[in-house]
C-alpha cells in the first residue's frame, strides 16, 4: 500500500475519532416542530394524546389517516331514496397546528353534523368555509417566548387555570351570540380576556371549536396536572363514536427536503459531513490525476426500418400489388391475435363485433376491412393499386 494513502486513510480516522468525542457529550437537541404527528414523541406531537385517546373520550376511537374526511364520510353516506342519512352517528374531531382540511372535505364535515352529529376541532386556523357558514372571525395575538393561561367558562367544570406555552394569543374575536355558547377563555399577560372554545348549534347538531391544540400534545400532556385540562375540553363532547382525522400534511415550516431525516439525526448528520469531507480531502490530493480520454464509440444503427421500405418500395414498383396486399393483411390478422387475443380463422360478424368491443373503433370502419379482405380473398385476378390504398386505409383507420 503506498504511503500517501496510508496517511489518508490516517487523517480520515483521526477526523472520524475526533468528531464520536465531540458528538458523545453533547445532549441531543429538543426538537420543536409542531408537527402534531401521532407518532412524533417530541413535545409537539400526539404521540400520548394518541395512546390515551380511548380511555379519554371512554370509547373506541377511530382513526382516519388514509382518506380525506370527505372521502370517508362520503363513503358512510346512505343516499338510498327515502334514507339520505350517514350509516354512522358520532363525533368528528380534528387536532392540527394549521388549517390541514380542504374547502370540499369542510363542507361535508358540515353535513355531517346537520345530520344530528357533531364536530370538535382544534387548530389555530380554522377553514374560512367553516368561518364563514358560523359568522365567526378568528384574530391573533403575537406573544414571543410568551405563554397564555386558559380556564373553562363553567365553573362547575373546573375552576382551575392553567398555563400553555405557545407563543401565540389565537382568539375568536366575532362570534354569533345569539347561537354560539362560550365554553372557555383565555388570557396573555396582558390580562385581556379572550374566547378560545366555543359550542355552536348547526342545524340538527353541535361544532366545538378550541383555538389552542397545543393542549392535547405531548408537552402539555406531560406537564404537572394539565392533561386535567384536555379532558375538560374534550368532556363537552357528547357521548358516542369517536372518528379522528389525524392525516398530517406537510406545514411549510417543515423542510421537505429528502436529506432532512439525515440532518435531524445528529449521528446520520456527522456521518454526512465526514463523508463529503473525506470526498474533498480525496479530490484536493487526486487533481493532478488525469484520464485519457475515451474515445466516443456510436452506437449501431437500427436499419430495420430502412430495409422494411426498401422491401416495401421493391413490391411497389414491381408492381405486385397482390403480394403487399397480402402482407399487410398477414400483418393486421397477427397484431389481432397478438394485441386482443381474437380468433381470425373466420372473419364474420361475430369477429366484427369481439373487435369492435376491444379496440373501441367505429363498427362499420371494422366491417368495411372484413369486407375488403373477404372480396380480395375470393377474388382471382390481380388487385389493383386502388384496392391496395383502400384496404391500406381501412387497416390504419382499425390500428391507430
Amino acid at each position: 500500500m503506498d504511503n500517501k494513502v496510508k496517511i489518508y486513510i490516517a487523517v480520515l480516522v483521526l477526523i472520524f475519532g475526533i468528531t464520536l468525542l465531540v458528538d458523545k457529550g453533547q445532549p441531543k437537541p429538543i426538537d420543536w416542530t409542531p408537527t402534531y404527528s401521532v407518532d412524533d414523541k417530541i413535545p409537539f406531537g400526539l404521540y400520548i394524546f394518541d395512546h390515551e385517546a380511548d380511555r379519554l373520550f371512554h370509547e373506541k376511537v377511530e382513526r382516519i389517516s388514509t382518506q380525506t374526511p370527505y372521502e370517508y364520510l362520503d363513503s358512510q353516506y346512505d343516499s338510498r331514496e327515502n334514507i339520505e342519512t350517514y350509516k354512522i352517528k358520532g363525533t368528528f374531531i380534528n387536532i392540527s397546528e394549521v388549517n390541514n382540511i380542504d374547502d370540499s372535505s369542510m363542507k361535508e364535515i358540515l353535513y355531517f353534523v346537520s345530520h344530528g352529529n357533531n364536530a370538535f376541532l382544534s387548530m389555530k386556523v380554522f377553514p374560512k368555509v367553516l368561518l364563514d357558514s358560523l359568522k365567526i372571525e378568528l384574530n391573533t395575538d403575537f406573544l414571543p417566548n410568551d405563554s397564555i393561561t386558559a380556564w373553562m367558562a363553567n365553573k362547575k367544570v373546573s375552576l382551575k387555570k392553567y398555563t400553555l406555552g405557545t407563543g401565540l394569543s389565537d382568539y375568536f374575536s366575532k362570534i354569533d351570540t345569539l347561537n354560539t355558547k362560550v365554553l372557555g377563555y383565555q388570557t396573555s399577560r396582558k390580562n385581556k380576556r379572550q374566547i378560545n372554545f366555543i359550542e355552536v348549534p348547526y342545524k340538527n347538531g353541535h361544532l366545538y371549536l378550541h383555538t389552542q391544540p397545543v393542549a392535547f400534545t405531548n408537552y402539555n400532556l406531560l406537564k404537572k396536572d394539565h392533561y386535567q385540562y384536555a379532558e375538560n375540553l374534550v368532556s363537552y363532547i357528547p357521548k358516542g363514536n369517536i372518528f379522528w382525522y389525524n392525516k398530517i400534511f406537510n406545514d411549510q415550516r417543515i423542510s421537505s427536503s429528502p436529506m432532512r431525516y439525515i440532518f435531524n439525526q445528529p449521528a446520520l448528520k456527522s456521518a454526512w459531513y465526514l463523508g463529503l469531507l473525506g470526498i474533498l480531502i480525496f479530490m484536493i490530493f487526486n487533481a493532478k490525476r488525469k484520464q485519457r480520454i475515451v474515445p466516443i464509440i456510436k452506437p449501431l444503427q437500427n436499419l430495420t426500418v430502412e430495409f422494411t421500405k426498401t422491401v416495401g418500395n421493391l413490391y411497389y414498383q414491381e408492381g405486385d400489388h397482390t403480394n403487399i396486399i397480402d402482407k399487410k393483411i398477414i400483418y393486421f390478422l397477427e397484431k389481432i391475435r397478438t394485441d386482443y387475443l381474437l380468433d381470425t380463422s373466420k372473419l364474420d360478424d361475430d369477429f366484427i363485433n369481439k373487435l369492435h368491443y376491444k379496440t373501441g373503433k367505429d363498427k362499420k370502419d371494422i366491417s368495411d376491412l372484413v369486407q375488403l379482405i373477404n372480396d380480395h380473398r375470393k377474388s382471382y385476378h390481380g388487385s389493383l393499386e386502388e384496392d391496395l390504398i383502400k384496404i391500406n386505409t381501412a387497416i390504419e383507420k382499425i390500428l391507430h
